[in-house]
């Protein structure tokens, strides 16, 4: 069988075993009832989503010819070192610096790995970012999460 795309081949693939292995690990957590879902309930509906939607992605691969076969072009090391250093940093800010510090650092940061970067639209979204978090996750759900840096609000 021929490879017709290859990123669609390895994307595929990709999807494929990460939903597999979301939905494994969720085995070892309470499925619950459909009424009353337990922990493991969505993360193994969603692995197993992500598997078949991966399944798709190789079918259409392997039988759906493309021009040039869709080579894999070079590995994008900036924007995955700097997604996972922004994602890194937010895990860290977080419980320090509050979600009014955090949600901004993580969205200007990402955003900054991006090739068309303009601070005024990566304002924008901090700002819309922080006031939806802070009005789902503290006034909407009553988490308790930081939202001032601990030496402020303590």
């Amino acid at each position: 069988m021929k490879i017709k795309s290859q990123r669609d081949f390895w994307s595929g693939l990709m999807f494929v075993a990460i939903g597999l292995g979301f939905a494994w690990g969720a085995t070892n957590y309470s499925f619950g009832q459909s009424a009353r879902p337990g922990p493991g309930y969505f993360p193994f509906g969603l692995g197993l989503l992500m598997a078949v939607l991966g399944g798709l992605v190789l079918f259409k691969a392997l039988t759906i010819e493309t021009g040039d076969g869709e080579p894999v072009g070079a590995f994008a090391w900036k924007p995955l070192i700097t997604i996972v250093a922004s994602v890194a940093v937010f895990g860290w800010a977080l419980p320090h610096l509050g979600m009014i510090a955090a949600i901004p650092i993580l969205v200007v940061v990402s955003a900054w790995a991006g090739d068309e970067f303009h601070w005024k639209d990566a304002l924008i979204n901090a700002v819309v970012l922080t006031v939806g978090s802070w009005l789902i996750f503290i006034k909407g759900l009553s988490l308790t999460i930081p939202l001032w840096p601990s030496f402020i609000a303590g």
